[in-house]
């Protein structure tokens, strides 16, 4: 029997996922989560595998959720489920430790597949997002890191150097430098044509 722990904001779609999981034998939605925190709680409740949304309305965010509970001593392995498939939300999920990445707009049938996978230790990537990862180990370097993909997301929400230095626990100079390289990456020299270059290419969420 696989465990589940659902953690969304959305108490419809964790109803939806509850009712799905329902129809197989082999899952049993144990806890359930309207808050990272609460997620991270949760997750140390006999759970082998979370399903993890990214974005909550308020507090702690799903990448930060699942890198506390994948620092834990045998900790359940977390599957995002989420709406959002830009490069930094892909590798900002990865890199916290989630065991697979999948589209809330998945076939049911891929999902449970995916749940089954990451049970068994394995990876569960949509093929859309497989394919963005492939494609960025392949390019030639040009793409944003996680960290500059970050500040460029908080240039798009309006953010100055400032803010931005603050929110990341950042010095204002190494923003900056961060800003230089953007610009530098995506050949733009505003911070207005780096956020249209990036969301034309997926580094950062439309708007």
């Amino acid at each position: 029997m696989i465990r589940l722990l659902l953690a969304d904001d959305h108490p419809v779609v964790r109803a939806g996922l509850r009712a799905l999981f329902a129809t197989e034998p082999d899952f049993d939605v144990v806890a359930e989560a309207a808050t990272g925190e609460h997620a991270v709680e949760q997750s140390r409740a006999g759970v082998d595998i979370v399903l993890m949304d990214l974005q909550f309305g308020d507090g702690m965010q799903g990448a930060e959720a699942t890198r506390r509970i994948r620092e834990a001593a045998g900790a359940p392995h977390v599957l995002v489920l989420t709406n959002y498939d830009t490069d930094a939300d892909i590798l900002g999920a990865v890199e916290a430790g989630a065991a697979g990445y999948l589209l809330k707009d998945a076939p049911p049938a891929e999902l449970i597949a995916a749940v089954r996978a990451a049970a068994r230790g394995e990876s569960a990537l949509a093929p859309t997002v497989a394919g963005r990862l492939e494609a960025r180990q392949n390019s030639s370097g040009a793409a944003l890191t996680t960290r500059e993909a970050e500040v460029l997301g908080l240039v798009a929400d309006g953010c100055s150097n400032r803010d931005i230095a603050k929110s990341l626990f950042l010095s204002e100079a190494t923003v900056k430098s961060h800003l230089v390289h953007i610009f530098t990456k995506l050949q733009v020299s505003s911070r207005t044509a780096a956020v249209a270059s990036a969301r034309d290419r997926g580094y950062i969420r439309p708007a």
